[in-house]
Formats: C-alpha cells, structure tokens, sequence
C-alpha cells in the first residue's frame, strides 16, 4: 500500500493512502458475501440471495458505500502502523464519503485522502533573555489594623442611642420608602420593590446609593426626612439604573457600636493564639508572605505572556477540544457553586455557542502549558519524588473524605509543579522591572486610548 504524507496546519499529518485494486476487489467481494448472508429479503431465505438480486435490492451505490466504510478505516490504520505515525484522536477525511463512493471501482486502485492529529509541536524561540515589567505589590500595615477592625466590628455591642443625633459609625433601624417625582411637584408615584420596615442600615461611607447615609447622619429617634437622591448608573434594576428618587426615612432605633479592647482577651476570641502581640506578629508574615506571593504570581503571568510571543505551538484540534471540556467543567463548577441553574445554562442550544466562546481561552491555556513544557525538558529540569508525594498529601487533605483518584491527583500535581519549577527558573533568568501595582493596566489603557485620539485629530483635519 502506498502511502504519502503531507504537513499541516494545527499539528496534523495529512495522508494521500492508494489501496491497490486486487485489495479493493477483494474487500468489495467479501462485503457482497457478508450481505449476501445477512440480508433480509422478502422472498429469499436468509444467506440464499443471488447475488444479481442483492445488487437490485440494496443498489450498488449502497454496497460501495458499506465497502469503503469498512476498507477506509483499516487502510487508515494499516497506514499509520506502516509509517510509525504518532497519532492521537479520530481521523478525518478529507474528501466527502459521496465524492469517495463516486471514485470507487472495485478492480481498479483507488487514493484517498485523510489527515491524523499528531501530537504537538513546540518551536522555542529566545525564553532565556526575557525582559518583563510586572506588578509589585508592597505589604501595607493598613492591611493588619483593617482586619482588627473588621473582627472588632463583628464583635461589637449595639448601645441604644436617644440623646444625640445619627453619626458616622453608628447602626441605623429605618423604615423607608422611595417614591419617583421627575417632575419636582407632588407626591409622586411609590416605586414598587423600593421600600423597607426595620431595616439596618451602618452608617459607613459607600454604603447604599450614594446620598442616603450623609442624608441619615444628624437624624434622631422617631425623626422623618425627604431625601432626594439618584440611583446609580449601574443599579441592578435597569429600570430604576440613573432615575430620580426621593427617599421618605423614619429613623425608628439608633445605636452605637461599642468596640471590644484589642488585647489579649480579644486575640483569644478570635485566634488560637493567646496574646495580641503573637497574633499580630502572625497575620504580619501572613500577609507580608500573601504580597510576595502576588508579586511573584504577577511576574508569573507576565512571563508566560511573553513566551506566547517569542514561541511557537502547533495545537491538533483533538487537543483543543479535551481543554475546551476542562475550561467549561470548571465554568459549570463555579457557577454551581453561585447557585446558577447548570440545567438552563448547559442546554443543547447553547452548548456549541459556550463551546465556541471557550475556545480562546482553551488555545491559550494549551500553549502556555506545552510551552512550559516543553522548556522544562529542554532545560533538563526535574521533578524529586519527595516534592511531588508532599503537595499530593496537602491536596488530599483539601478533599478529605472525598474519593480521589490516584493516578488522576499524580498528574495533576505532576504538571502543577513542572509550570511551577519552570517558571522559577525563568525568572532566575529574566530582566524583571518591578512597577507599583495597577500602573500596567493604566498603561494599557493609556495605549488602547491612543488610536482614538489619533483618529479624532485625523476627523477634525479632514473637517476643516
């Protein structure tokens, strides 16, 4: 059997395969034998039908068809055997089975055409002289006293206030009810949906739509006001998002909060620690360690980024599809675990649209993995068995009571760690600028701004 190959695009093998004509004749004549045996026809016992009346009934068209299914696919993989093609996933034809039935004359040789994925292939440009800027994120004590406060305030002791009016910190009950007056005059229309008895509101700034709690502050017990506000652009009811409002509020209880002394008592209630100075020194290097871990994180991102540009990857489709399933598992995950109805979301509909719009992020997941990959073994690179069987037990301990798959958690930790160690290394070897956090994106979005402008200054000298 003679068999061509041709490269393709996306990491596939294309085969121009001639099967000689006494192979065709013959599985031609074995299939008419096989149908001849098996075929129902009225009037004929099962395996007595002549042959000149199985080619009336069935039609030769069909018996071609049923022919090539059979002589196709064991051509395809005695062709792959012979040519020690590594291939991964189904084949595909690359002519119509209609066109191949068309061609096909028993007796006489026939070519056809299909193409095989092949596992990936990786073209590593310049990785080991890699320039980057990354966000650096600094430790701020601000962090450490924030989360006393925040313990502090879950902690806190309501004290009923009758001699002052409202203040900033203090806990308001309210009963209120918003009406809609575009006009200015009257009463106006109540708006359905916007009204409450009893409600809580902490007078904290940025709590509620912007207005209402200066507008509470130096209200006392039992006092009503009018608040003329405006929902915000982005109000969850489109219907109510930017629209006039006026809040009518009765401030039915005022409290103070009295917060809980930041001592050693205090560090019991809400650590395993039994002073304040242990805990304090404890969340400190916790969240000193969590900066450094973004920071490194961060340089991570930016360096994988960068090896997408200066690599290449050839990705088979079979591939893409496997990522694209684990890229819409963990979608579905996450939704699940927002309480998103899966049932409505994954309909047969919109299957192929999610599919579809997951593909990117599926590609780009796959080359920065095989890119990484494929380094790490360039390199020599190495993965100690104490390593891989200590981040095993911290996962197992994460699922503990659920059942886990050993050779599924060994590889998972296996590739986990492969990116971690390779990207260590790259940046051991890169030229990294450390910016102050969030100036990359100002950046970014100073750049995407800048063709705007160009284009209105083109816009005003073509209108003068």
């Amino acid at each position: 059997m003679k068999v061509t190959q041709e490269k393709l695009p996306d990491s596939q093998i294309g085969l121009e395969i001639e099967i000689p004509a006494e192979a065709g004749k013959k599985a031609y004549e074995t299939k008419v034998k096989n149908l001849a045996r098996t075929a129902n026809i009225p009037g004929f016992r099962k395996g007595k039908v002549p042959r000149t009346i199985l080619l009336q009934r069935l039609g030769p068209r069909y018996i071609k068809a049923v022919t090539l299914e059979d002589l196709v696919q064991k051509s395809l993989e005695r062709a792959i055997e012979q040519e020690s093609i590594e291939s991964i996933g189904n084949y595909s034809l690359r002519s119509s089975l209609d066109e191949l039935v068309d061609k096909f004359n028993p007796g006489e040789p026939f070519t056809f055409l299909a193409a095989v994925d092949v596992p990936p292939t990786v073209e590593l440009g310049d990785y080991q002289t890699l320039s980057i800027k990354a966000e650096e994120t600094v430790y701020d004590p601000q962090q450490l006293e924030d989360w006393f406060k925040e313990r502090q305030e879950k902690l806190a002791t309501l004290v009923p206030v009758e001699d002052r009016g409202a203040e900033m910190g203090d806990v308001a009950i309210v009963d209120y009810k918003g009406v809609s007056n575009p006009e200015g005059e009257g009463e106006g229309e109540p708006i359905e949906g916007v009204e409450g008895t009893d409600f809580r509101v902490d007078l904290e700034v940025g709590k509620f739509i912007e207005g209402m709690v200066e507008g509470i502050v130096g209200m006392k017990p039992e006092e009503t006001k009018a608040l003329p506000l405006t929902f915000p652009d982005d109000y969850p009811r489109e219907d109510l998002a930017g629209k006039p409002v006026t809040f009518t509020i009765t401030l039915k209880e005022l409290k103070a909060k009295e917060l809980p002394e930041v001592d050693d008592d205090f560090a019991e209630e809400v650590s395993e620690y039994e002073t304040i100075a242990e805990l304090r020194e404890s969340l400190e290097k916790q969240f000193k360690e969590s900066s450094e871990n973004e920071t490194k994180q961060s340089v991570h991102n930016v360096i994988t980024s960068e090896l997408t540009k200066v690599c290449t990857v050839d990705i088979p489709d079979t591939l893409v599809q496997e990522e694209i399933n684990r890229v819409l598992t963990q979608t579905a995950m996450q939704m699940e675990q927002m309480g998103v109805d899966l049932g409505q979301l994954f309909t047969q509909d919109n299957l192929p649209r999610l599919r579809e719009n997951a593909r990117p992020e599926a590609i780009e997941r796959l080359k920065q993995t095989l890119i990484l990959q494929e380094i790490f073994k360039v390199e020599s690179l190495n993965l100690e068995e104490a390593e891989i069987e200590e981040r095993s037990n911290e996962i197992k301990e994460q699922l503990e009571g659920q059942e886990v798959d050993p050779d599924k958690l060994r590889s998972v930790v296996e590739e986990q760690l492969t990116t971690e160690k390779t990207l260590n290394w790259l940046q051991e070897k890169a030229t990294v600028e450390l910016v102050p956090k969030g100036s990359l994106e100002e950046e970014k979005k100073e750049e995407e701004s800048e063709p705007d402008a160009a284009e209105a200054t083109v816009d005003v000298e073509v209108n003068e």
